[in-house]
């Protein structure tokens, strides 16, 4: 049997990627794009985090991250504000322009899980996250090996 996971899981990536932006491009969502909108995710979910905790949460490279935050911060949808009780520490919080899309990123998430998932029982779905869950678990661990 030849074991071909990895080259699976690019392959998923790169096709979703594609999907994911087609569909941005079809619902005329041009405020953000894939990895911003993995970004805006994050903050939707808990606002005002250091770019190192967001860096965490979205396993994107800090360095990378910087870039990504100005352009949106360019585009009006993040701001940077100084922690109150720590003032040496910039947090990042949305504006209310990339409030209002909040409902319209989650749409398209949703369309991206039916397309992900067109077929599958609820069994294989629990199931398929549960072993990506684990795969992602072990892919964590051995970039914490190497760091």
């Amino acid at each position: 049997m030849e074991i071909q996971g990895g080259n699976l899981v690019s392959q998923i990536k790169r096709l979703s990627d594609r999907i994911f932006q087609r569909i941005l491009s079809e619902q005329n969502m041009d405020a953000f794009n894939g990895e911003q909108g993995r970004i805006l995710y994050v903050l939707w979910q808990e606002e005002h985090i250091s770019l190192t905790e967001l860096a965490d949460r979205t396993e994107l490279a800090a360095t990378s991250l910087t870039g990504m935050i100005d352009r949106m911060e360019d585009m009006g949808l993040v701001c940077r504000v100084l922690d109150q009780s720590d003032r040496r520490k910039t947090l990042l919080t949305l504006t209310a322009k990339a409030w209002k899309l909040q409902q319209a990123y989650t749409a398209i998430s949703d369309r991206m899980t039916a397309i992900f998932y067109a077929g599958f029982s609820e069994k294989e779905v629990v199931q398929c996250e549960a072993l990506l869950g684990r795969i992602h678990e072990n892919l964590k661990r051995q970039a914490c090996i190497q760091k």
